[in-house]
């Protein structure tokens, strides 16, 4: 599920190295702050015997699954500073380490990402480091709204990009209009030849409108045959998303479960979105983001290795009031640096945000 070498990897469904340090239960959140930042910091609280302690009293009130606390660390990319930027916003990154997967990349590490309004775009850039700096591809986009023979749409975004190790590819899934998502496939990582359609809105139960924003994953479900799931957003007639899901063998031909895996009233808000899979201590779960009339956070879901499991752990990550997060986190993407964990993610309103990287 994860790709990795010995220093430093990008992971497509993340594992972290070290316990997190959120307060999850807001109940005890005022005892256990004080605690879990001793912990955390290593600092002696003003005295050498509050030292003694933290390092030999166990790690108190991880954050839920036991992820890390990720905090805000810089803004990576802001629309204003891009030479393509047809509308003035970006959405959706989605980070992947390429240096010990293809010859001569342009960085370690690729970051794509787009805006979402038309006329959209898959767009690409480059860096050395999760901190970045990242520089823009020049010829962005590199995937854009008008690919004759196969498609010409008003718009298309929310790319997420697979690494096949078994063909040396990275495998593209965007979407086009809302209720269509693409597959396209790359040996560089920059140019993709288009494959086919994996899900429209007609594979979902009628009133469906949209099925986008979608995020696949290498994971086994031996009970149905599965290598690959699929995480995306669901949307119909009552203007409230789900997270749908569905599982495949080869990542091209799909079969998709007809009820949400996450309801939107599962968790008291009205809209969910932005799914990504991680897993950790042999279970598996689920993060994804909130409409910003309710918090604007990132909550996750522990759905178990199987699918099988709704635990709702609550928050993930608490968006900022502050720039660049404005009150609302959406969409990240998961990976370390050498050994370190990063969340890049889209920070601020919909359509009037920047892609951001917390550090954990």
């Amino acid at each position: 599920m994860t790709q990795h070498d010995s220093n430093e990897h990008v992971s497509e469904s993340y594992q972290p190295e070290n316990p997190g340090r959120r307060i999850f239960l807001r109940a005890a959140a005022a005892t256990a702050a004080v605690a879990s930042g001793v912990v955390a910091t290593g600092a002696a609280a003003g005295s050498a015997a509050a030292a003694s302690t933290a390092s030999t009293a166990p790690a108190l009130a991880a954050a839920p699954g036991g992820f890390p606390d990720y905090k805000y660390l810089k803004t990576l990319l802001k629309p204003s500073q891009l030479k393509y930027n047809p509308t003035g916003e970006i959405i959706f990154p989605c980070i992947r380490g390429v240096y010990d997967k293809l010859a001569n990349p342009l960085g370690r590490y690729y970051l794509y990402y787009g805006p979402h309004d038309a006329p959209g775009g898959i767009c690409l850039a480059y860096g050395d480091s999760l901190e970045g700096p990242f520089t823009e591809y020049t010829a962005n986009p590199i995937v854009s709204n008008n690919w004759q023979p196969h498609y010409k749409v008003s718009h298309v975004a929310s790319p997420h990009v697979l690494w096949r190790e078994d063909l040396k590819e990275l495998w593209l899934y965007f979407h086009g209009e809302n209720g269509t998502t693409r597959l396209a496939r790359s040996k560089n990582g920059i140019t993709f030849t288009y494959d086919k359609v994996v899900l429209t809105k007609d594979m979902m139960p009628a009133g469906t409108n949209e099925t986008s924003y979608a995020r696949v994953f290498q994971h086994e479900l031996p009970s149905r045959g599965a290598h690959y799931v699929m995480l995306f957003m669901l949307n119909n007639q009552s203007n409230r998303r789900d997270i749908g899901w569905g599982w495949s063998a080869d990542g091209r031909n799909w079969t998709f479960a007809q009820t949400p895996l996450i309801r939107h009233s599962d968790v008291g808000v009205n809209n969910i979105s932005g799914p990504h899979l991680l897993s950790r201590n042999g279970s598996s779960y689920v993060v994804y983001h909130t409409d910003k009339e309710h918090g604007g956070n990132l909550l996750i879901t522990e759905v178990g290795n199987d699918f099988s499991r709704r635990n709702h752990l609550g928050l993930f990550y608490d968006s900022a009031n502050t720039a660049p997060d404005n009150g609302r986190s959406a969409a990240p993407s998961f990976g370390t640096d050498r050994g370190v964990p990063y969340m890049v993610y889209e920070a601020g309103e919909r359509l009037q945000g920047s892609i951001a990287v917390a550090r954990g």
